[in-house]
């Protein structure tokens, strides 16, 4: 039984614009992904059966409702079979706007075009990525890029240098649930987000009491960022002074990780 073991990424939205709602109820965006050294560990073992098991070390996510299931079983449709055993360790949050469901999805593609030998170009992975997910194609790249179109027309650029704390206030943020609030309180196509770096930021602020206090409270001491639709939000600092004094805002009950920005993906080696 073969097995690959691959660390799976996060990223961070430096900023995040919608610009209009298309036809197909996708939004047309503008962003810039960042990925950073935040990691899920997946590994993935070849089966002589075409049977797919996915275990996970977060029990609320079930089988049948995780992305990395719904991803290998396209895979085996499109491979006309195909067998493999996952193990997905999270560590990245879910819900959180840090793409940990996406990530996955692209190194279930690249994976099992590996182990089960589809030799599926990028391109291909990529299509295949979008009709799953918007983020997912971004992933498969595995580069730092700026996005337009529905999040999957990229201009690689080179990687932002900052350290990062991330923070993690324990909400779980649908993006669709975050997008459908967007059109109803954005009729007008008019981004009315009290915050330029993210189009989601008013809407998430009137959401959630304690982040809107927290926003209020440090919001001219620090530039406070959300990535994707939320939960997490990020600070940029430059040194430990910094960091400590960051860390000394951050609500007791919230989680929070220190984060560096990556070049490239891990996943790079396996496409």
């Amino acid at each position: 039984m073969n097995k690959i073991l691959v660390k799976s990424p996060a990223k961070l939205n430096l900023y995040l614009k919608i610009i209009s709602k298309l036809p197909d109820n996708y939004h047309e965006l503008s962003t810039r992904f960042q990925l950073i050294d935040i990691y899920d560990d997946l590994s993935f073992s070849n089966t002589e059966s075409n049977h797919i098991s996915v275990i996970c070390s977060d029990n609320s996510i079930k089988e049948e409702n995780n992305i990395v299931y719904k991803t290998a079983i396209h895979m085996q449709k499109i491979n006309n079979g195909g067998g493999v055993e996952i193990e997905l360790k999270k560590a990245i949050p879910t819900g959180a706007g840090l793409g940990g469901g996406s990530s996955n999805a692209a190194s279930t593609i690249i994976l099992l075009n590996k182990l089960w030998g589809m030799n599926l170009n990028l391109r291909q992975m990529k299509d295949i990525g979008r009709d799953i997910g918007a983020d997912i194609p971004f992933f498969i790249i595995g580069r730092n890029a700026c996005a337009t179109g529905v999040g999957d027309i990229f201009e690689e650029v080179n990687s932002d240098t900052s350290n990062y704390i991330v923070i993690y206030p324990r909400i779980f943020n649908s993006t669709k649930a975050m997008f459908d609030k967007y059109d109803d309180v954005n009729l007008d196509k008019k981004n009315t987000s009290i915050n330029k770096q993210n189009s989601f930021w008013s809407i998430f602020l009137n959401d959630n009491e304690q982040v809107k206090v927290f926003y209020e409270q440090n919001i001219k001491k620090y530039k406070i960022c959300l990535s994707g639709s939320g939960s997490s939000m990020f600070i940029k600092y430059n040194d430990e002074l910094e960091k400590e004094k960051i860390l000394k805002i951050i609500p007791s009950n919230w989680r929070f990780f220190e984060a560096k920005p990556l070049q490239y993906s891990p996943l790079e080696e396996f496409v």
